[in-house]
């Protein structure tokens, strides 16, 4: 299993807290997105520029140099629960944690089941 072989100690033990959250929290199964990515969901997109294709709703990936908890679309309209969390740092649709200690578990999931509830109601989604 891929989480089981994460050498980092603390994402190791990080990754397969997350990976129970984050079903319970989703109600999803968890399916792996290329190599290095546990998803949860599944949506379709469509850019102006012909290219589309299908994506995770939501996940996490133990990085060597951080926890990166992805929810989708981003983190616009977030600020306040970014106040909130504890520490960590922001990318497009990417959030750094250095380990689950650092931050507040239950602002997470305010955050991720706001961004499932986004997806949900702007894309054509599925479950798995």
């Amino acid at each position: 299993q891929f989480l089981a072989s994460i050498e980092h100690p603390v994402r190791r033990a990080d990754g397969l807290v997350l990976l129970d959250w984050f079903a319970q929290l989703t109600s999803m199964p968890a399916v792996m997105w290329g190599t290095s990515i546990v998803g949860y969901g599944r949506y379709h997109y469509d850019y102006a520029s012909g290219r589309s294709g299908d994506f995770l709703m939501t996940g996490f990936s133990p990085r060597k140099s951080a926890l990166s908890i992805y929810i989708l679309p981003g983190y616009r309209d977030m600020s306040e629960h970014l106040a909130r969390l504890g520490k960590h740092r922001i990318g497009k649709s990417c959030l750094y944690v250095n380990k689950l200690a650092d931050i507040d578990i239950d602002v997470l999931a305010d955050m991720v089941l706001e961004g499932l509830a986004y997806m949900k109601s702007n894309y054509e989604t599925w479950d798995s």
